[in-house]
């Protein structure tokens, strides 16, 4: 199937690795023209050009701490200039540190709350412009499987990553006529550092291996086993492209099945 990829131009937040660069690895392979993002110029050096290495899509970058004020406008405009216009957009933070809802202060809040929810909502309203201006857009933001299913002593993450749910639905509504779409991709178990995080913590914390960790999410996974960051990256791919012109104020999960409800 053809995506329809190989014309359009994509900025990718915090990209260097992980979810984030699983998604614009999958652009390029579809032909895309890519700029990713993250704090670290040499790591995005490396990254770009192993991209660019496999193609046949190209790959630049912008070095961007999204956590600093006027950062989101900073980036948009350096992205602007490497691509001409931002045609898809792919909405990806960190995530806070783990605990229980009590643990943080309210300054700690307010800092993640910045980052994880203003920043994405500023990034997506520099780029709208282009995207009504050529009536074709794509915003797709990553989430957490944990706005439906919260997870155990992940706190900050459920909460803010859940306020993103409503926002999502909110601006599908409001520019589904320029032919824009804007989904959101809930990750469960997927084979990052990010997870490798979690677990060791979660090894660290019960007194048990990492091994042990892993067989008992593994266990209360359908298909049994953590996913692969490639098949993340191409279920978004296919969300951004010509094809899912259809698909509009979701929420789709890659998680093996393993959240609960329906």
């Amino acid at each position: 199937m053809d995506l329809g990829l190989s014309d359009k131009r994509a900025l990718v937040l915090a990209s260097s690795q992980g979810l984030g660069l699983s998604v614009a690895t999958s652009l390029v392979r579809e032909g895309a023209h890519v700029v990713i993002s993250c704090r670290s110029a040499q790591k995005l050096e490396t990254v770009v050009r192993e991209l660019n290495e496999m193609g046949p899509g190209k790959a630049d970058f912008v070095e961007a701490d999204l956590s600093m004020q006027g950062a989101a406008a900073n980036l948009y405009a350096e992205a602007k200039a490497k691509l001409g216009q931002v045609d898809i957009l792919v909405n990806n933070t960190g995530g806070p540190p783990p605990g229980v809802t009590t643990a943080p202060d309210a300054d700690t809040w307010r800092a993640y709350f910045d980052t994880m929810i203003l920043r994405v909502i500023e990034m997506t309203n520099f780029c709208l412009p282009d995207m009504q201006a050529n009536s074709w857009g794509r915003v797709l933001t990553i989430a957490s499987s944990g706005v439906e299913q919260p997870i155990p002593n992940l706190a900050m993450s459920n909460t803010l990553r859940s306020s993103l749910v409503g926002w999502s639905k909110s601006l599908a509504n409001e520019v589904a006529k320029y032919d824009i779409t804007s989904n959101m991709q809930l990750p469960g178990r997927i084979l990052t550092a990010r997870l490798d995080q979690l677990d060791g913590g979660n090894a660290e914390r019960t007194g048990r291996t990492l091994e042990a960790v892993r067989a008992e999410n593994e266990a209360q996974i359908p298909v049994g086993r953590y996913g692969r960051t490639e098949e993340f990256g191409d279920l978004a791919a296919f969300l951004v492209s010509e094809r899912a012109s259809y698909v509009n104020g979701s929420v789709i999960r890659c998680d093996g099945g393993a959240t609960k409800g329906i």
